[in-house]
């Protein structure tokens, strides 16, 4: 799947699709000072500020190079939450809302299965970590730009964001390849298969958002695909 025309880029902006806060900038910065807005940054950095811990004391108990790439990445998550850039153009839909819950939590329910692999140890290490790389190298590149909910806070086209549209999503789809490979189990690929649907799902809400935006468009048609190329 790709998206190749101009044309395609207007059908996904449709206002009437979307629960989305029009663009303010002096509105957006008062709005990232409100309650409601201190509270949801208070509960993110809750979140994987808790999960960041657990791994921290996992990569102490087996430092394994994948624990301290998973500690390095949601850590990341932490810090960018913080400090992230305020935004008045923002999906808040319940259906933006619970595909971004599914697929953030959804990996969080996957169980180790050592005697069901489907690889060699070094095969699914080598995925895992390549996976982790590309997620902390797209943090890393959106800076401030970083979010959760689908949201526009600037257009970024550096680093892995010239190859795909969401380098994230694809470092995160690698690294639970990997995982996967390891953990060979019905439930592990019956989550896998429901959180990743959502991030993909999720991409597409994101780029009804952006594509609101003239330097987005322009984007589109430099990038052809959304997470993986040739595919998607």
């Amino acid at each position: 799947m790709s998206q190749s025309s101009i044309v395609a880029v207007g059908r996904l902006s449709r206002p009437a699709a979307l629960d989305v806060e029009p663009s303010n900038n002096g509105a957006a910065a008062r709005r990232s000072l409100e309650p409601a807005e201190i509270l949801s940054r208070m509960a993110i950095v809750a979140m994987f500020t808790v999960l960041a811990v657990r791994l921290g004391l996992d990569f102490e108990a087996t430092r394994r190079f994948t624990g301290l790439l998973l500690l390095a990445s949601e850590a990341l998550v932490v810090v960018l939450t913080v400090f992230r850039r305020p935004t008045g153009v923002v999906d808040r839909s319940p259906r933006a809302r619970v595909l971004t819950v599914v697929s953030l939590l959804g990996p969080m329910f996957v169980q180790p299965a050592a005697q069901s692999t489907l690889a060699p140890g070094a095969v699914t290490v080598l995925l895992a970590s390549i996976g982790l790389l590309v997620v902390i190298a797209g943090k890393v590149s959106l800076g401030r730009s970083f979010g959760l909910m689908p949201a526009n806070r600037g257009v970024v086209s550096t680093g892995f964001y010239r190859i795909v549209r969401h380098p994230i999503y694809m470092g995160y789809l690698i690294t639970h390849v990997g995982f996967l490979l390891a953990n060979a189990t019905i439930g592990n690929a019956l989550v896998f298969i429901g959180a990743d649907v959502a991030l993909l799902i999720r991409a597409v809400y994101e780029e009804r958002v952006l594509a609101r935006d003239a330097a987005y468009q322009q984007y589109l048609q430099k990038v052809r695909w959304r997470v993986a190329p040739g595919l998607f």
